[in-house]
């Protein structure tokens, strides 16, 4: 086994269960996005960069990085749906995008900023629900 294999499957686990915290609650919420596609997204990133190896030069990490960011902003496209001029899923199209940058962070070394990021994600989607819909009637014209 080459000596990296252990510290990169760490690295993957460690985003799957980030991102299965994640998918999970989009899944409870019944969005289009959840259980299977957030550690999806988090793992392939982590793996694209993960591939990259610890030699790779600066300029190949900003080249997959580049390609992660628009790719998975394809990806999380398809989790919004309009409706008449209703908009719904954007925030699980940027949960998408932010699971894309979980992944990446894990796997340049940077765990506090995944961390950061998955707990900041999860807080503003659970927490800032109520507010929303609180805001959202507000907006309604009275019946």
């Amino acid at each position: 086994m080459p000596p990296d294999f252990w510290p990169d499957l760490q690295k993957i686990g460690i985003t799957y269960l980030l991102m299965l915290v994640i998918g999970w609650d989009r899944e409870r919420e019944a969005h289009s996005a959840g259980l299977r596609t957030f550690p999806i997204v988090g793992i392939a990133s982590c793996g694209y960069l993960l591939i990259l190896g610890s030699n790779a030069d600066p300029a190949s990490y900003s080249r997959v990085l580049q390609g992660l960011i628009t790719g998975i902003g394809f990806v999380g496209g398809g989790a919004i749906l309009k409706d008449g001029l209703n908009v719904k899923g954007m925030a699980t199209a940027a949960s998408i995008w932010n699971a894309g940058v979980i992944g990446s962070a894990i796997a340049m070394n940077r765990l506090s900023i995944a961390l950061a990021l998955a707990a900041l994600n999860l807080f503003t989607l659970r927490t800032l629900l109520p507010l929303k819909g609180r805001l959202d009637r507000k907006d309604q014209p009275p019946s």
